[in-house]
């Protein structure tokens, strides 16, 4: 039956912004890049900004071959913990799917891999970074993917059978996305060991600050920028009218969730900025940077469904969970060059409790019901809804935590028993840009004066020592 012109331009225009939005979280990379570089020392930032790159191409042919398949395969032999069809995008598009929802949810995987990075960097073997990308954007987070963002998937709140009536609400992945790469950053930093001169011979933290926060800070805002993309883009289609309303659809929904993404951020990045001051005695930008994504983090598993006053309590926990975190790292020795676990893991998790308390179940069914008149929904505890959207936030909790340590935890063992996942004292202290890529992201940092400016210097003092 051919299609009327109306259908055609609504489904153009539903491409056309799930498209744009794919596109604005593909930026996200250029803003992990830019983070990443600014956050580590001169000598390893041509390799960060490489494993950025790796993550990306490493992620793209991973998530082609059996990532998609994995998270969105349905048909007959579908089953509620993994997809078992559409393995190299075979038989897409479907009435489900296109490649317009394939390429936005390829950004979401390779920016988990990117997560992950951070967290075990100026430390690790550039192979390292081959497997686990490919492992973790192909197989580990689709997993999770699937259980709650598939219909099929057991978390699901689409699923044909809710857990505990409610199913598990995390929008744009505050525990899908995030707190997969924090625990799995988590698992590699705590199997490699801190970085050679962390911690001093007594225990105590030496301070290696990033080399140049103006990469920090532009890398902060273009990921602010892509998170337009992440949050609101999660609805996939824009021209959907809500019944019994003149001017309301999820185009409003989506404004609104643009709304409450920004208040969280800028929330959590206040809230630290003066933390920070109290704290350590002066106005520290890099960490207000890292509060600011925090909030991000948190809001996204709640962003669609919550009313913009309750963003601004996200971030104002968001931001204390971080420093909290930050806080016991030190204190256990624990060394994440980024954060990246205490910002993805532990602001995820507090995102997805978040939205257990505060979800509105009007904003609930519009996200998931497309405002569908007469339909019930569980909404927030505190917000009247009862306890069952809490617990179904929890479990997803505690699977994620399990899945990723059981799936990521024996493979980062695994590359250390093998002798490929950490590099020797030698190789770090000289830099993995002179060590491993042919040479300096700059001119010879100063930091390593007197030490080797060129590749072939530091192969001689190698062949010498």
């Amino acid at each position: 039956m051919e299609q009327s012109w109306e259908s055609s331009v609504t489904d153009s225009i539903n491409a056309i912004y799930l498209l744009f939005s794919a596109y604005l979280v593909f930026i996200m990379q250029l803003g992990f890049a830019m983070l990443c570089a600014g956050s580590v020392r001169a000598k390893n930032a041509m390799n960060i900004m490489l494993t950025n790159v790796v993550d990306a191409v490493v992620g793209s042919l991973s998530y082609f071959l059996f990532g998609f398949a994995f998270a969105f395969g349905e048909g007959p032999n579908e089953n509620p913990f993994i997809g078992t069809s559409y393995f190299a995008l075979k038989d897409v598009p479907t009435s489900s799917y296109d490649y317009s929802f394939f390429l936005y949810q390829w950004a979401f995987a390779i920016a988990v891999a990117g997560i992950t990075s951070g967290s075990i960097a100026e430390r690790t073997q550039f192979s390292a970074y081959l497997i686990f990308s490919f492992f973790l954007s192909g197989f580990v987070y689709p997993v999770v993917a699937h259980w709650v963002w598939s219909s099929s998937g057991w978390l699901s709140p689409s699923s044909g059978s809710l857990l505990f009536g409610s199913g598990a609400i995390d929008f744009a992945g505050s525990g899908v996305v995030h707190l997969v790469g924090g625990v799995a950053g988590l698992w590699g930093a705590i199997i490699e060991g801190p970085r050679v001169g962390r911690f001093d011979a007594f225990g105590n933290p030496v301070a290696m600050r990033g080399h140049n926060a103006t990469l920090v800070v532009l890398g902060t805002f273009l990921l602010w920028f892509g998170w337009f993309g992440f949050n609101p883009g999660s609805f996939n289609t824009i021209l959907v009218p809500y019944p019994n309303t003149a001017d309301q659809g999820n185009w409003t929904a989506i404004g609104r969730t643009a709304v409450t993404t920004t208040l969280a951020g800028s929330t959590a990045g206040i809230v630290t900025l003066f933390s920070r001051r109290l704290l350590v005695g002066h106005w520290d930008g890099l960490d207000v940077c890292n509060g600011l994504l925090g909030g991000f983090v948190a809001i996204t598993s709640g962003c669609a469904v919550v009313e913009p006053w309750a963003a601004i309590v996200c971030g104002f926990f968001a931001a204390w969970v971080l420093i909290g975190l930050n806080i016991l790292a030190m204190k256990l020795k624990y060394d994440d060059p980024l954060e990246a676990a205490q910002l993805h893991g532990g602001c995820g998790a507090w995102g997805l409790i978040f939205t257990g308390l505060f979800a509105k179940e009007e904003f609930v069914i519009q996200a998931y019901d497309s405002g569908r008149i007469g339909v019930r929904r569980s909404y927030g505890l505190l917000m009247g809804g009862g306890w069952g959207l809490v617990g179904a936030q929890i479990v997803e909790l505690l699977v994620v935590l399990v899945w990723v340590s059981v799936t990521m935890g024996p493979l980062f063992y695994l590359l250390h028993c093998l002798r490929i996942l950490r590099i020797s004292p030698d190789e770090e202290v000289a830099g993995l840009d002179i060590s491993s890529h042919g040479g300096y992201a700059y001119t010879a940092p100063e930091e390593e004066s007197g030490g080797p400016r060129f590749y072939a210097e530091y192969m001689r003092m190698q062949i010498n020592s």
